[in-house]
Order: structure tokens, then sequence, then C-alpha cells
């Protein structure tokens, strides 16, 4: 299967097949994808919230402008990012890797240091600025993962966030939503499906030094 090719079989997903559901096998590869996506440091700041139930979704749709994807998707991923980063976060991470790799305490003590630092020296706000920008990665990928997969996809930043964390609750555990992924199959008379993907061209968007 060519890459390419299901990039341009991709498009933002205007309206789905309510009666077509995503399989916990491809429910399972967008959960490692979203794992294994790229992060600042491997710190991994950012959590992946996926929506099934259409009686909990039903209410985010008012939420998110009406957007009739948000519910009649077969599954709705928000990405969020913690509140805040704090120490204990740090160095949960650098226990994790000297478990899995094993790497003594004297290699990680001084990585671990800086990493305490270069948080604490950023504001609230900027630490989440940061985390954001990890959630905008995942995004990337898991659209990618879609494609690759033949899984639908419908990025969007037009919602409110306060009142989707409201409803799912999300305060409760400490998580900010930043991104909704509404995921599932295209019904076959969504017209945009159709339309002509438009882009600059390769010589217009890619600088070559």
């Amino acid at each position: 299967m060519s890459i390419i090719k299901q990039l341009k079989w991709r498009y933002a997903t205007k309206k789905f097949d309510t009666k077509k559901k995503l399989s916990s096998e491809k429910i399972d590869i967008l959960k490692q994808a979203f794992n294994l996506t790229a992060t600042s440091f491997g710190l991994q700041t950012i959590k992946l919230v996926i929506v099934e139930s259409e009686t909990l979704r039903q209410p985010l749709v008012a939420h998110a402008y009406n957007q009739k994807q948000v519910v009649n998707a077969s599954h709705l991923l928000v990405i969020c990012m913690q509140e805040d980063i704090l120490d204990v976060d740090v160095v949960a991470f650098y226990d994790n890797i000297k478990n899995t790799r094993k790497t003594p305490d004297n290699i990680l003590k001084p990585y671990k240091d800086d990493l305490v630092n270069m948080m604490g020296n950023m504001t609230t706000l900027e630490r989440q600025q940061w985390s954001k920008n990890q959630a905008y990665i995942a995004l990337g990928n898991l659209m990618t993962v879609c494609a690759v997969e033949g899984i639908d996809s419908c990025p969007m930043e037009g919602f409110s966030p306060q009142a989707i964390d409201k409803v799912l609750e999300l305060d409760k555990m400490g998580l900010k939503s930043v991104l909704l992924l509404p995921v599932g199959y295209r019904d076959e008379t969504d017209m945009f499906a159709s339309f002509t993907k438009v882009r600059k061209s390769i010589t217009e968007a890619v600088i070559e030094l």
C-alpha cells in the first residue's frame, strides 16, 4: 500500500456512516500509535481519551459548533494535555527509563535534574503550551496512521475546551482537552469525499537548499 496514495485518499470527513464501527483491532492500533508518538524528551504529558458511547457524545455536539461528526463517527478521540507538569512527572519518566533500560542512576541523574530545572523555570502557561505542542504532533501521527489503515477522520480545533472538559469530567483527571478527532468510515453520500485535493505545487511548498 502506497502511503502517498493513502494520504491523497484522506480528507477531513464531513459525514460518517453511522452504521460502520471500528473494530477493537483498529482501535488498538490507534492506541498504540498514540503511545508511540514522538514527544519532546519522550515525557508524554498528553493523554488520549476514547469516547465510544453515543449517549456521552451527544451533548458534546453543541460544544463543537454543532459539528455532527462528533456523534456520528464510530469513536471520538480527545487529545488532552496535563493541567501542569510536576517534578513527580519527570521523576516517574526517568524511573521508567531506569526500569526499562536498566540505566544506572549516576547516568540518568544529570538529565533528570536538567529537565526538572527546565520545567521549573517555565510558568504554568508555558508548560501548558509546551504540552499543547505535543498534542499537535500526536494529531498528525494519528491522522497518518488512520489514512494508512483506511480509517476516516476529521481533525477539530473548533470546540469549547472548557465545556468538553466539564461534560467528560476531564478536570477530575487533571486533564484539559486540546484537539478532537472523530474517527470511523465515510458515508458514501459525503460529497466532500470526491473533491479533488487542493494543495500548492511541490516546488511552492518545498525549498531545497
